[in-house]
Parts: structure tokens; sequence; C-alpha cells
């Protein structure tokens, strides 16, 4: 494995590392799995879970993966064999995430700054009916856009 490898390896580590301890973090949003509620470039707040309990539906939460953190929307809570599970969908996603166990949510997103990429701040209120459809036509038509201007 080379040096940058590693490097990055650890670096993605380090926001589910310190959401674990307590630590609220801010991270640059890609992507446009939120749009239009989290723009790329976005500068997201995300707090611990155990700050304020567990998440409800239409929050939006950051879920630790194999590559980091993912952060969407908690569209689901659901009860399997007396444990709870919590499915979570981006804004503009065809399709919902697999449920995941409560120690796979790092944290939930509870504020946006303004960067130069994003002046507004991104839109994290609770949606419990975001446009699916809608923004996922959105997306195609700025991806067509971005590829015709490059």
């Amino acid at each position: 494995m080379n040096d940058n490898r590693k490097y990055f390896d650890s670096l993605k580590n380090i926001g589910p590392s310190l959401l674990s301890e307590g630590t609220t973090i801010r991270i640059k949003a890609h992507g446009y799995s939120m749009y239009p509620s989290i723009k790329p470039g976005s500068l997201l707040i995300i707090e611990p879970l155990k700050l304020k309990g567990d998440p409800r539906k239409g929050e939006i939460v950051a879920i630790r993966r194999e590559n980091g953190l993912i952060v969407h929307r908690l569209v689901r809570i659901i009860i399997r064999d007396g444990k709870r599970y919590y499915i979570a969908r981006g804004d503009s996603n065809s399709m919902a995430d697999n449920p995941v166990p409560l120690e796979m949510i790092a944290g939930r997103v509870t504020g946006s700054e303004p960067t130069g990429e994003n002046p507004l701040p991104a839109n994290i209120s609770a949606n419990h009916r975001p446009l699916y459809f809608i923004n996922r036509i959105r997306v195609i038509f700025i991806m067509i856009r971005n590829r015709l201007a490059s």
C-alpha cells in the first residue's frame, strides 16, 4: 500500500472517531445525493448522536460506511427481531439505503455554514416528503449541463 493510500485511509476514519468521542465536526458535502437541500461544497455541522438522543424521521444523519461517512435523510424506523433499524435515503436518490442499527449512525446534521462554493447555507430542516423524482431529474440536468460546459 502506498503512502497516499495509508494517509487517505486514516483520514476517512477521523470524522467517525471524533463523533464517537463526543466532538462536533464540520465536513464539506460532496455529490448530489441530498440535492437540493444540500449542494456539493456545503459546509455541514455534525453533532454526535448522543448529545440529543435517538434520531427521528425526517432528520439528516451521518452514517458510518466503509469509506467514511454518508449524509442522508432518515426516512423510516423499523423494528426487526426486537431491534430498531434506521433507513435513510438521499433526497435525490432513486432508492433508500439498507437498514442500519443505531450503532452505525455517527451523528446528526444540526447546521450548515455558507462557503465560497455555496453562499447560502444548506437547508437541513426536517423534511418528511422530499420530492425524490423531481430532485433526481434536477440532478440529471445539472450533470448534463456540467458535462456540456467542460
